[in-house]
Order: structure tokens, then C-alpha cells, then sequence
């Protein structure tokens, strides 16, 4: 065996920096912001696999009805917030009537956990009409008691209509009954979409009475 290394095979490529060429890569790529000086991983259009505290992860926006079934859904990355959402989520609600009419896009109410407790989120439901089952979170009830009078009322929470959130959560137990939606293998986000998509629908066939 000879001290020189061996010739590069042709249909290998280069597998390292040429000697005497040092690469140096600037300052803003180092801290990973991209060379536009934008964070990507905030951008809404990427592929929805995102950092947590878990790793790579997919979070699912669910609505559901009462019978357990997905109405709407949407994907981000794991790293974001749930709040944002609540607003397109309801927004998406198209259920078809048997006889003529419009689609139904108003619930009597919406359940949701103390993560989508917002003011914004209270107004848009106060202005369709809708009630909002949707406890406040303690350091917004801090909040509100520092004000003073100023801080108002707290909004009520019916209690007893609350614990039919558990709703959204079995569904989610239903969902991941199908394994490439628990575990995600699917590369590409609209892949993925597609793969939630198909088995909500067999959830609904499973039970189609509306």
C-alpha cells in the first residue's frame, strides 16, 4: 500500500473542499437566517415539518363535531402557536345539507382549550354569532385583576357544555389509528395533507349520518 490516495472515481464527484480553497460562509448563514435576511422556517409555505421541543414534528389544527368526526384541519410547523389558527380553522367548515340550501358554516358553539384563548379570537366568535366555550389563561386572568376595573368582566365558561371537548381528542385517537398519519412518512407537505385527508374520510364513512 502506497502513501498517495486514491483517484477520485468520475461518476463519484468531489466528496470535499479542494485544498487551498476555503469556503467561508457569512455571518447571517451561520446563525441560520437565510441570505435575504428572512427566517424561513416562519414562512406559511414550507413543508410543515418543523423543530420542537420533540424534534421534527407536524402539528395538526383539528375541528371536529360531535360525533367525533374531522370537519376541517391545517397543518404548520411544530414550532407554531396554536392561537393563529383559530380563526382560519372555523373558517374552512363547509358541511353540505341533504335537501337545497347553503353549506353550514355557523356551530352553536366552539370548544376549545385554554391555547386559543384570545381577545381576538372571543370577537370574531361574538360577531358570527357563536358561543365561545373557551377557559381563560391564568396569566390573562392576572392580567385582568391588575387592571383593576379597568380589566372587566371574565368571560363565562359553561362548564358542563366544556366537557364535550373531549370531542376534538378522540378524534385525534381515531386519526392516529391509521400509521401514516401518526407517524408522518410523507416528505412533502400536500403528500401529508392528502394522507390526513384520506382518512378522515374513512372516518366519515364509518359513520356518514349527518
Amino acid at each position: 500500500m502506497t502513501g498517495r490516495s486514491a483517484p477520485i472515481p468520475p461518476w463519484c464527484g468531489r466528496i470535499s473542499t479542494p485544498p487551498g480553497r476555503a469556503v467561508r460562509c457569512p455571518r447571517s448563514w451561520s446563525r441560520g437566517a437565510p441570505p435575504d435576511g428572512k427566517n424561513r422556517a416562519a414562512r406559511p409555505g414550507r413543508e410543515a415539518p418543523g423543530r420542537s421541543r420533540g424534534g421534527l414534528s407536524t402539528k395538526i389544527h383539528l375541528a371536529a363535531g360531535r360525533r367525533c368526526r374531522p370537519v376541517s384541519r391545517i397543518l404548520t410547523a411544530g414550532q407554531h402557536g396554536d392561537c393563529p389558527q383559530f380563526i382560519p380553522l372555523p373558517g374552512q367548515v363547509r358541511i353540505a345539507r341533504r335537501g337545497k340550501g347553503r353549506p353550514r358554516t355557523r356551530p352553536g358553539a366552539a370548544m376549545a382549550d385554554k391555547a386559543y384563548s384570545s381577545a381576538a379570537s372571543r370577537s370574531w366568535l361574538r360577531r358570527r354569532g357563536i358561543a365561545a366555550v373557551i377557559p381563560v389563561k391564568e396569566d390573562q386572568k392576572r392580567h385582568r385583576r391588575a387592571r383593576g376595573r379597568a380589566g372587566g368582566r371574565p368571560p363565562a365558561v359553561d362548564a358542563a357544555r366544556y366537557k364535550q371537548r373531549n370531542t376534538v381528542g378522540r378524534c385525534f385517537a381515531k386519526l392516529k389509528q391509521f400509521r401514516a398519519v401518526a407517524t408522518r412518512y410523507d416528505k412533502r407537505d400536500f403528500m401529508y395533507q392528502g394522507t390526513v385527508d384520506v382518512a378522515s374520510i374513512r372516518i366519515w364513512l364509518r359513520d356518514p349520518v349527518t
